[in-house]
């Protein structure tokens, strides 16, 4: 069994970031898919920052 990390989890919180921004761009919400694929960049910078970026997006169409 692999062993979890930082690194590791840092890297699943990319990858799915970066599905939810390809989802964002399949249901033709351009600014949300963008806004994902930048978080997801900076994401291994700033470890989460993907992950807060994809619940606050869901928080807000959820609110509108």
């Amino acid at each position: 069994m692999a062993n979890l990390n930082a690194g590791s989890l840092n890297k699943v919180g990319i990858v799915s970031t970066l599905v939810d921004a390809a989802l964002a761009f399949a249901r033709g919400r351009p600014k949300s898919g963008a806004l994902l694929v930048v978080a997801a960049a900076l994401s291994s910078k700033v470890p989460g920052l993907g992950t807060l970026t994809s619940v606050a997006l869901r928080i807000a169409r959820r609110l509108q």
